[in-house]
């Protein structure tokens, strides 16, 4: 696959994966994980937590955001045996910062609570059956992955152009 059809690839799983089942972390990682042909069901798994702001609570980032930065720290994050050098975190650091900052210019905000107030003028517990069948009423669903969808589509963009540019690094001559 070329980059665009990547990039239209990976919105079109992540969103599927959110109108299945939903958990917006987990779906946004496995649809970056798969468009670029990763394996790693423990890395997945470990995204569970994140999903609605952390546990459904609404009060931290989107987990599509999560999802995004896991991928991307996946691939240019710092290794266990580098935790005593603080300058080996510095590329995944800038990189989600990137993300990050995409993402609140798409969307206004990463807060959980703050994008379904926005998007459908109210904040659903979803622990809460009556709360669960406003947000499907509200078109949850819908609006939900096709943010999951966007995030993971933005998240693969940077994650493509950091390897495009390492490899680009390294095609240079060394004079």
């Amino acid at each position: 696959m070329n980059r665009e059809e990547m990039l239209e690839e990976v919105y079109k799983r992540a969103k599927a994966y959110e109108l299945r089942g939903g958990n917006c972390s987990q779906c946004s990682l496995s649809a970056i994980f798969e468009v670029l042909g990763v394996e790693d069901e423990n890395v997945v798994r470990s995204a569970t937590g994140f999903a609605d702001g952390v546990g459904l609570s609404g009060d931290g980032h989107c987990g599509a955001l999560s999802g995004g930065t896991m991928a991307i720290s996946y691939f240019f994050g710092r290794k266990k045996e580098d935790l005593g050098r603080m300058g080996k975190q510095i590329r995944a650091l800038r990189l989600a910062k990137k993300f990050h900052e995409q993402f609140v210019k798409e969307f206004s905000a990463c807060r959980c609570h703050d994008l379904q107030v926005m998007q459908f003028g109210r904040f659903f517990n979803l622990y809460d059956m009556e709360d669960m069948k406003a947000a499907l009423a509200a078109g949850m669903p819908e609006g939900c992955s096709t943010l999951v969808g966007k995030a993971a589509r933005m998240a693969l963009s940077v994650i493509l152009d950091e390897q495009a540019r390492q490899e680009k690094k390294a095609e240079l001559p060394v004079v």
